[in-house]
């Protein structure tokens, strides 16, 4: 899957980062992110943890912003 141009540019964050975390809960990321999902919401990707995205599965699979749940 490509990227869209500019991307970068405008920080996001991407599953290579040791920094990234949960953007609803603020888990750290500490391991393979195979469990975790990922949002585009206004153009920004957001991550979120497993824990998370069980809990919400049905708001993220409508593309409902986080903002909303």
């Amino acid at each position: 899957m490509t990227s869209p141009s500019g991307d970068r540019d405008r920080g996001a964050v991407t599953a290579d980062d040791p920094a990234l975390a949960c953007a609803r809960c603020g888990a750290p990321s500490d391991g393979p992110f195979s469990t975790w999902t990922c949002s585009v919401e206004g153009g920004v990707r957001r991550y979120f943890c497993e824990t998370c995205a069980r809990a919400h599965l049905r708001a993220i699979e409508g593309r409902i912003d986080s903002a909303w749940w």
